[in-house]
């Protein structure tokens, strides 16, 4: 897997294919090889680029803090190293955090963007959203990495045929250190484009799953304040969709980057 340096710190890719660039960013506790339905259906047809966040999967682990911006301003140094120009970008919950923020703050280097299940802010003011982040925190440092892998595990992919799926995603999230994760997930404690949505120039897909964590309702609104975004809801599907049901999210995907890249 290819290395570079991007803000004093080793960033790991992976390339496969060719055509139009495609850069696809993982989510929190993740990595690039979440995306590896992605990258065989996509590689066909484009040139796949998967990125492993600071902090996440093989890139470096340095003493935060993180935050958004920076892990868009480490992919930025990415594409600006390979001379890609401008890409598609496809972010999953934290990772579509990032493609904003890549949008709203290089814009130079992003063609199209596509947000799966993610909000346009992550508020923890409410005494319930402070106790959920707060129970997430205390998983972390006093059960572990594997015990919210198994947690998340069960939420992401519930149904009985996804079996496999949760038993990745614990073997994987017991691989991440606590350190960089709590620092990964204090990056989203009250994070917000929800003032720069008009912002956003460039064409954008809204991938939402039907029983994903955040409404419905809230994506609704912030397509409807980016000039030219449109939303696409995947029904009986949840937070880890990518991964749950890939055929129906590359179709999604693909139909849309078609439409800019005439391939």
């Amino acid at each position: 897997m290819p290395r570079t340096e991007t803000n004093g710190i080793e960033i790991y890719y992976e390339i496969s294919g060719q055509g139009p660039p495609v850069l696809f960013i993982h989510g929190l506790g993740s990595s690039a090889r979440d995306w590896e339905e992605q990258v065989a259906d996509f590689s066909r047809d484009y040139q796949v680029i998967t990125v492993d966040l600071r902090g996440h999967g093989r890139s470096d682990k340095p003493p935060g803090p993180y935050s958004i911006g920076l892990f868009a301003a480490d992919v930025a140094g990415l594409l600006e190293g390979l001379k890609t120009g401008p890409v598609h970008v496809v972010g999953l919950s934290m990772g579509s955090a990032v493609a904003w923020h890549l949008a709203l703050d290089h814009g130079e280097f992003v063609r199209t963007l596509v947000l799966t299940n993610m909000s346009a802010e992550v508020p923890v003011k409410g005494l319930r959203a402070r106790f959920a982040f707060s129970l997430r925190v205390f998983i972390i440092k006093a059960l572990g990495m594997k015990k919210l892998g198994a947690i998340l595990a069960r939420r992401l992919f519930p149904k009985p045929e996804h079996v496999e799926q949760r038993k990745t995603l614990v073997h994987r999230w017991a691989q991440n250190e606590k350190k960089a994760s709590l620092s990964a997930l204090f990056a989203l404690k009250n994070w917000s484009v929800m003032d720069r949505l008009e912002e956003v120039k460039c064409p954008v897909l809204v991938v939402a799953s039907d029983q994903d964590y955040s409404p419905l309702q809230h994506k609704e609104e912030y397509v409807r304040r980016m000039p030219e975004a449109e939303l696409t809801v995947v029904e009986d599907a949840h937070h880890g969709l990518p991964l749950e049901w890939p055929e129906i999210y590359n179709d999604r995907v693909r139909g849309f980057f078609k439409r800019f890249d005439g391939s």
